[in-house]
């Protein structure tokens, strides 16, 4: 699926530029990476805003259209307003079709209320990542990767080194090295039962 980003150059610089660009609807923005100069670029706000919202936009290889120039890139940041729903900035890298990149890839979990440990033994699947770091060639970049969990026990887990892999994909050294927890099913919660209070003691002074 290609996705394709409109911008278009932007002239002017400084925070100042930036806040009228802002002001009429518009997104400051950056390309840079590969031998070419960085080029600072404005983009439509909404449609970008939208378009930040779709898990695919954050992993995949985009074609960045500024002023009818295209090239492929990856998102690399994007910076928000700290509490209205506004897009102050956003970073993109430009992208070498005949090299390997480096970026994070959202896990999808699979089968987990079907597994064994949920369906019969009453546990509960959690999601310990939700993205995982990857890196291979941009036109092996998968949209996402998924995680089956259709053989967890209670008590058991999935871990990174043990994804099933798209071709051309592989895990990124560290998270090889360091193997993490990807999913698990945690073993149900058990109520705690109450005691009957202590009948209270009978006076041991006589009755008249």
């Amino acid at each position: 699926m290609e996705i394709e980003v409109i911008a278009a150059k932007r002239e002017l610089q400084g925070t100042g530029a930036s806040r009228r660009l802002r002001h009429a609807g518009k997104v400051p923005g950056i390309v840079y990476g590969g031998e070419a100069a960085p080029v600072q670029i404005e983009l439509d706000h909404n449609t970008l805003y939208h378009a930040l919202r779709k898990e695919a936009f954050h992993a995949s290889v985009l074609t960045l259209n500024v002023d009818g120039a295209k090239e492929s890139v990856l998102l690399r940041d994007s910076q928000w307003h700290p509490y209205k729903q506004q897009v102050l900035h956003v970073d993109f890298q430009r992208v070498d079709k005949t090299h390997k990149i480096h970026v994070k890839v959202p896990l999808h979990f699979l089968n987990a209320d079907t597994c064994p440990g949920v369906k019969t033994g009453g546990g509960k699947p959690h999601h310990l990542m939700t993205e995982i770091d990857v890196q291979c060639l941009p036109s092996d970049l998968p949209e996402f990767i998924g995680v089956d969990m259709g053989k967890l026990e209670v008590g058991t887990t999935i871990h990174a080194n043990e994804l099933s892999l798209p071709k051309g994909v592989e895990l990124v050294a560290h998270i090889k090295q360091e193997d993490p927890a990807v999913a698990s099913v945690n073993a149900p919660k058990v109520a705690a039962v109450e005691e009957p209070a202590a009948a209270p003691a009978e006076s041991a002074e006589p009755k008249e």
